[in-house]
């Protein structure tokens, strides 16, 4: 039948950027579906959120990381893989973080720590899930890419890398996954109102310019993650894969 597409109760998962913003909508997705769901965050707020999401009878664990550090890449890994008994069926890869400066003057501290959570921490993580699903046969890993892995942004050098390089990691690693029983798939989320685009929705021209192009008539809210994230992790989406998919109201082909 065909709500039996989209189900994906009793699978295991980790999403990653999970305390906050659009990666915590796509983790509460997956608890809503009957996900058992390992939320990892970079600060103590992760444990918060956990707390919360286990009172309304979630089944779900956090893990405390700084993806900047790539000893913590692997051993946060590590542990979120332990708290789902050495199983894993979804990774979901939503942590990011921005830095604004212009390219001329963008300090390479800065470049290497985006560089660093936005598309290393991506790749290692992807690998050591692949590792376990390559084993089951079977799996789903969903990146987070971005409209600048399309355009090119302004004072955003190091963020248009990584999600441009995201979206190159995605279809590289389901050539060579797919045809094991992993999809890799990609959501570039248009221009959502979360903490990490304060400055654009407090500029007034560049937010009104942003906003006369999106056809939906607003900009994103993290719940509009949710449907997206279900659909790629179900089996309703087993021939997909590849694919960055635009979440953006229509922006991209306006």
């Amino acid at each position: 039948m065909v709500e039996n597409l989209f189900d994906i109760s009793g699978k295991k998962a980790i999403v990653t950027g999970s305390s906050r913003g659009l990666g915590k909508s796509m983790a509460e997705a997956l608890l809503e579906a009957g996900c058992e769901v390992v939320l990892m965050g970079s600060s103590e707020k992760v444990h918060a959120v956990q707390k919360e999401y286990a009172e309304k009878g979630y089944k779900c664990h956090s893990v405390r990381a700084d993806l900047r550090n790539r000893e913590e890449v692997y051993s946060s890994f590590e542990e979120a893989l332990q708290l789902l008994d050495n199983d894993l069926d979804i990774l979901v890869t939503a942590a990011g973080i921005q830095r604004r400066h212009s390219a001329e003057v963008f300090p390479i501290e800065e470049w290497d720590e985006v560089l660093n959570v936005n598309l290393h921490a991506v790749f290692i993580q992807c690998q050591l899930a692949g590792k376990v699903m390559l084993e089951k046969g079977r799996g789903k890993i969903i990146n987070v890419a971005s409209m600048l892995s399309w355009f090119g942004g302004q004072t955003v050098p190091a963020y248009s890398a990584a999600k441009g390089g995201v979206t190159q990691l995605t279809k590289g690693l389901s050539n060579d996954w797919l045809g094991r029983g992993i999809n890799v798939n990609a959501i570039a989320p248009g221009y959502m109102a979360t903490e990490m685009n304060t400055a654009l929705i407090h500029d007034p021209v560049r937010s009104q310019r942003i906003s006369a192009r999106i056809p939906a008539g607003r900009w994103g809210e993290p719940e509009d993650m949710k449907g997206i994230t279900v659909f790629l992790a179900s089996p309703a989406s087993d021939y997909i894969s590849g694919a960055i998919i635009p979440v953006d109201g229509g922006y991209l082909v306006k």
